[in-house]
């Protein structure tokens, strides 16, 4: 046999290994896949989204309804008796008796002045005064016994009620050396120490009634019609979460000419006294009636800064993020997220 021949066998040979090995490849990727087995039918799997109705849940249907929208303006609260207590004579301060945030009485003794000079030109008053009444009063003895003229007796009388007074007037300063609470209320903005000079007309510290506290608003000119003499107002302030009932007590009678705004005045009628001096707060008044869609406060709880609802549908609870607005009543407002139908539970589950 010529070599020419045996080397086309042996090729012939490889291409045959070649084409069983692909084949039985194939036919065990083939057998592995399910080809060479009886075929099913795909079964359809349904999953239900959200958890049972809880038996004993109260449930609510949404509905639009006429609401009365609110308009807030912003104001400050202040106290309406603020007493700023300040000194009347030149002196050091020997004594404070009282600190910023202290609730005093009336009557009360807050500062005390050095009184010692005023002391001294009291008693040295004091003495003139007893030798302008001796002197007075010998030379009426004279002049009853026609041993002096009616222009020493003037004299004496004139220079004896001039001691008077002068007395008077010292003792009157030396009362301004103690400085009293007018009012009982609270000490606020402590100016000075013990050992500052007090100068006449200087603020030493403040007092302000705390149950007689009011908020003021400047309210643009648009919005001033909404407000009117003893009417009943609500003012929402942060550090509490119910509203506070207040009541116009005044509407200042000028226009700001640079914010176009009228100052309005209302007194707080509840809770007043836990409101500080400055405190800042909103003054809600009604705005015209509109639809829109209530639900209770209860049925709305936060996930990070998200409002949600739980919505119920066919049988079951979902989870449904809205958006809120204005709170009525213990009802809120819905802008987005509901539709006039749904049903929601009055208080959440949130499994």
């Amino acid at each position: 046999m010529s070599k020419k021949i045996r080397m086309n066998r042996l090729k012939v040979r490889a291409v045959l290994r070649l084409v069983i090995g692909v084949g039985g490849l194939g036919f065990l990727i083939a057998w592995s896949g399910g080809c060479f087995k009886e075929k099913l039918e795909p079964a359809c799997l349904i999953v239900e989204t959200g958890i049972p109705v809880p038996e004993d849940a109260e449930l609510y249907e949404v509905a639009r309804m006429a609401i009365q929208p609110r308009i807030d303006v912003v104001g400050t609260v202040v106290s309406e008796e603020l007493i700023h207590l300040s000194s009347r004579v030149s002196a050091y301060i020997s004594e404070v008796h009282a600190s910023a945030g202290e609730r005093v009485s009336a009557g009360q003794v807050l500062v005390a002045l050095d009184d010692r000079e005023l002391r001294e030109q009291y008693a040295m008053a004091q003495a003139q005064l007893q030798q302008a009444e001796a002197e007075y009063q010998r030379t009426k003895k004279l002049m009853e016994a026609n041993a002096a003229t009616d222009q020493a007796l003037t004299a004496t009388k004139s220079a004896y009620d001039a001691a008077s007074a002068r007395a008077n007037q010292i003792d009157v300063m030396l009362s301004y050396t103690v400085i009293k609470s007018p009012i009982d209320g609270i000490v606020t903005d402590r100016r000075v120490e013990v050992g500052d000079l007090a100068s006449p007309g200087q603020v030493l510290l403040s007092v302000y009634d705390p149950s007689r506290m009011r908020i003021e608003a400047p309210v643009p000119i648009r919005l001033i019609n909404k407000f009117a003499l003893a009417q009943d107002v609500d003012v929402q302030f942060d550090q509490i979460e119910e509203q506070v009932g207040g009541t116009v007590t005044e509407i200042v009678g000028e226009v700001d000419s640079l914010s176009r705004t009228q100052r309005v005045k209302v007194r707080l009628n509840d809770a007043a006294e836990v409101i500080l001096p400055g405190t800042f707060g909103r003054v809600w008044v009604p705005g015209d009636a509109e639809e829109g869609v209530l639900i209770p406060r209860s049925a709305v709880y936060s996930v990070g800064q998200l409002q949600m609802v739980e919505l119920v549908r066919n049988g079951r609870v979902v989870k449904r993020m809205v958006q809120t607005g204005a709170v009525y009543n213990g009802k809120v407002e819905i802008l987005a997220g509901l539709q006039p139908g749904d049903t929601i539970l009055v208080h959440p589950s949130r499994g």
